[in-house]
């Protein structure tokens, strides 16, 4: 038990040097020392640590009243390289990036839904692809990090099922540690996401934010103090099941949950034929045709039913909004997926919906990083798992 609380002990003290060093570095040992209040010693044993890892570097000399001039220190974003791959939609997207979230390429690999192999097949030609990238002379790919659509068990690194990829308890960290012999990390694509907003993106320097990932779906991701929340049952963040209302008791939501059914893109198009059908009733346009992006195209040109149905997605993102708010308390909320680049007809009128109703109204912001903001995830996460980083609360 001493042995384990001695070496956390060393993992937190080598991860308060290092945030220091990465947030306002340059930075001299001694400034270190008094910031942190560790000793010199353990100090400079920290910083070789990192120096042999070439992950902080020496920019310049402090200039002082007597004797040497002191070394200052910086993180080194350069050193390495990370690839992230998002397996969503009907492509996969990868990239692959400094540690400071610079892309130097990325690419797009279509997959064949439902075909297990073929998209194991898929993912290893985008990696082959992304790691034969031209890269900066000496910098080394650290680590691979990979966004998945459904339930995974992110420290076995087993997908535990995701219809659209056709894979059920399917091992795939062991399978790509045993390909590429580099560090790998798998995460539920919408908690990379959240981790992505939270490093490098609209949540950049906040203590907590959740990720409300509005597109064929709906789903969350959680991040306090730079963690994941996974929940015991590694399912924190499935509020798609959340239920708008107790007509929605009873009944089995297999595929779809209840909120999901009606506020998703997916949602938003159905509700949007059936609301063009009963206000067009001798249209013979195919209602196929309208889809979660042509209802917010008609709203903004003023149709009724069009109105409507925005409106209602509106109520129902606020009580979700409002349920998370009131569980989690987080400091931001950020909007992805793509139905949250309607972010101006959206986010303005939730927040009008909550004054009053909920102790807080939480920051609510739209995505910054877009379809990157997975893979930007996994840079952080990889960053975090090569350099043996534990996040430090931010109340201390």
């Amino acid at each position: 038990m001493k042995s384990e609380t001695n070496q956390l002990i060393r993992v937190l003290n080598r991860s308060a040097v290092f945030d220091l060093i990465r947030d306002e570095g340059p930075i001299s040992r001694s400034e270190v020392s008094r910031r942190l209040k560790m000793s010199l010693p353990t100090v400079m044993r920290i910083i070789e640590e990192l120096t042999e890892q070439n992950l902080i570097q020496l920019n310049g000399e402090m200039k002082s009243s007597g004797g040497r001039p002191s070394p200052l220190l910086e993180f080194n974003p350069t050193s390495h390289a990370v690839i992230g791959i998002d397996l969503g939609g009907t492509k996969m997207f990868g990239t692959v990036a400094d540690l400071a979230g610079n892309v130097q390429e990325e690419f797009y690999v279509p997959w064949e839904e439902g075909n297990s192999e073929n998209t194991l097949h898929s993912l290893f030609t985008l990696i082959d692809q992304l790691i034969a990238a031209p890269r900066e002379e000496g910098q080394d790919i650290c680590g691979i990090g990979v966004g998945v659509p459904g339930v995974t068990y992110a420290d076995k690194g087993i997908v535990q099922w995701t219809p659209s990829l056709g894979w059920r308890d399917f091992p795939l960290k062991q399978l790509l540690v045993e390909r590429y012999r580099l560090p790998v990390m798998i995460e539920n694509d919408v908690n990379l996401a959240a981790m992505g907003e939270y490093a490098f993106g609209a949540g950049k320097g906040s203590a907590s934010l959740v990720c409300i990932a509005i597109g064929t779906g709906i789903g969350a991701g959680i991040v306090i103090d730079r963690k994941i929340y996974h929940g015991i049952h590694s399912s924190a963040g499935e509020i798609g099941y959340l239920l708008p209302g107790t007509q929605f008791l009873g009944k089995n939501y297999e595929t779809f949950g209840a909120v999901e059914m009606l506020a998703s893109g997916t949602g938003i198009g159905k509700r949007g034929k059936e609301a063009f059908a009963a206000s067009n009733p001798t249209h013979t346009q195919p209602t196929e045709e309208i889809t979660s992006k042509t209802v917010f195209q008609a709203a903004r040109q003023g149709e009724e039913w069009a109105v409507k149905v925005v409106s209602e997605t509106i109520d129902y993102l606020a009580m979700i909004i409002a349920s998370v708010s009131c569980v989690l308390d987080p400091e931001i909320i950020v909007l992805g997926g793509g139905v949250a680049r309607e972010g101006d007809i959206l986010i303005n009128p939730i927040k009008q919906r909550l004054q009053g109703v909920i102790p807080i109204v939480p920051e609510i912001v739209q995505s910054e990083l877009g379809y990157r903001a997975a893979v930007m995830g996994a840079i952080a996460q990889i960053l975090d798992l090569t350099a043996d980083y534990q996040a430090i609360t931010k109340s201390f």
